[in-house]
């Protein structure tokens, strides 16, 4: 079996997409604000980990920029390569977040930019309950996903074939409430990817908080 099928398709597509995926997306606004968000309500130096963490920009950039120490966790070896060249004061490596084994209350932050959909609706309810474990008690996370209320669903992003699960607005935020997140404040937008590819997408940014409990 070649190596590409043994891989996750996740790794396959975004070693494929290598930096058209950050040259698409990462002047995103409402991306650009919920980091803002975060440098301002972190203390220096807080543990962050960027799940999905890409080429590095522009998550890992803006907050490694601002003096904090972020881990970026990708199952694409073309992205960690690309982000550990272009961010070298951030760590990075390449795993699977649903196999990676989280310490309780290790960080101070989470970013969840968009790295769920290739996930079924099962794992990304486990993933988020992991992530919610791994931030102390009344860390912050910004979670960002493409609210549309599909399972397993067949579609081309940015003309590579995917397939995706992802949830209503409403469900996306009981999700998390439910993983033991509080959700603070919601940002929705529609953005158009700068690729002749891709068209107009919903974005949901929610702002979260740890449970104390």
């Amino acid at each position: 079996m070649a190596e590409e099928e043994q891989r996750a398709p996740a790794a396959v597509v975004f070693d494929t997409l290598g930096i058209a995926y950050e040259q698409a997306f990462a002047t995103s606004g409402p991306h650009l604000a919920s980091l803002s968000w975060l440098v301002d309500h972190l203390m220096p130096g807080s543990r962050v980990l960027d799940v999905g963490s890409g080429t590095g920009r522009p998550t890992a950039e803006a907050l490694a920029r601002a003096g904090h120490r972020v881990l970026g966790v990708d199952v694409s070896p073309v992205m960690v390569e690309l982000a550990a060249r272009q961010v070298p004061d951030a760590e990075f490596k390449v795993a699977d977040i649903r196999e990676v084994d989280l310490e309780e209350g290790s960080f101070e932050a989470v970013c969840v930019y968009f790295s769920l959909l290739q996930m079924s609706r099962d794992e990304q309810r486990d993933v988020l309950s992991a992530l919610a474990r791994a931030l102390r008690p009344g860390g912050l996370a910004v979670l960002a996903t493409v609210p549309v209320d599909v399972a397993d669903a067949e579609v081309e992003f940015m003309g590579q074939p995917v397939r995706v699960s992802s949830f209503s607005p409403d469900d996306f935020a009981q999700l998390a409430t439910d993983a033991g997140f509080s959700v603070l404040s919601e940002a929705h937008a529609t953005f158009v990817p700068a690729h002749a590819d891709a068209g107009p997408e919903p974005h949901l940014f929610l702002y979260c908080r740890r449970t104390a409990h």
